[in-house]
């Protein structure tokens, strides 16, 4: 009774306006007031942000604060995929014929995410991870390989929420959310980057909205408040770390696993 009294209450508060209204508060001078609170409240490391907490004007350029300089360490062995977020690992595995089996448990079609089925074909059996961020993390997201952006694609959707609650009890939240997918090519395979907005997520941004060309580690977009990335990995392009598994935290720049040759 009461988790569907939960759901309920999750379908109405969903809504993109709700979430326009939230944004648009973050991004009030008003919100200002709330920055240390905030921070306090979900244990932020304010000493790691680009500058002086006192510096932020808004609630909103908070939450997509910078890190300082070379605090995250970007794995630079070649054809290594690193992770573009400081994240929690909620889903990893390989994809079975189109399928992300048993995020939360609840089955992804690869399709669906993408809502491209031609797109889709190139991840048939690669492999996937589900990276969540939450508010006390880092919320600028970063390039996993080195390559030519070769196409954007956005989707408009719900703003359910990825979190535990919203991944387990909702139905299909990854599929069902505003998405910004990067489709990134090394000359190898090709990369899926998915970015997943979430509940209070008025919108994610590109960084360089024209660019073509990217290093890995570089910027590539934000969110405001938290939410997930998942990447997608072609098939037979891709090895696994064995040490990086489900439920594990990673940080922005670190190797996930090794880019291989077709086969």
């Amino acid at each position: 009774m009461l988790k569907s009294l939960l759901r309920a209450m999750t379908e109405l508060t969903s809504r993109k306006w709700i979430s326009r209204i939230t944004g648009a508060f973050a991004q009030s001078r008003g919100s200002r007031i709330f920055i240390r609170k905030f921070a306090s409240i979900y244990g932020i490391k304010v000493a790691d942000a680009e500058k002086p907490i006192e510096q932020y004007r808004t609630l909103n350029e908070f939450f997509t604060r910078r890190l300082k300089e070379n605090l995250r360490h970007i794995d630079t062995t070649a054809f290594t995929l690193v992770s573009p977020v400081d994240a929690l690992i909620t889903g990893c595995g390989v994809i079975h014929n189109g399928t992300i089996v048993n995020v939360k448990g609840q089955d992804y079609s690869i399709s669906e995410l993408l809502a491209d089925e031609v797109q889709a074909k190139k991840f048939l059996n690669g492999y996937y991870y589900v990276l969540y961020l939450s508010p006390t993390d880092y919320h600028r997201i970063h390039t996993p390989i080195e390559g030519t952006i070769i196409g954007r694609v956005h989707l408009p959707g719900k703003v359910y929420p990825v979190n535990n609650f919203g991944l387990t009890h909702m139905k299909k939240v990854l599929s069902r959310n505003e998405r910004l997918i990067t489709y990134i090519n090394n000359n190898m395979n090709t990369v899926a980057a998915v970015k997943v907005g979430a509940m209070n997520v008025s919108s994610i941004h590109y960084v360089h909205e024209h660019k073509v060309q990217v290093e890995r580690g570089e910027e590539l977009a934000y969110f405001a408040f938290g939410s997930t990335v998942v990447l997608l990995t072609e098939t037979n392009s891709y090895e696994a770390d064995p040490t990086v598994q489900l439920n594990s935290k990673v940080l922005m720049g670190q190797k996930l696993g090794t880019m291989v040759n077709k086969s």
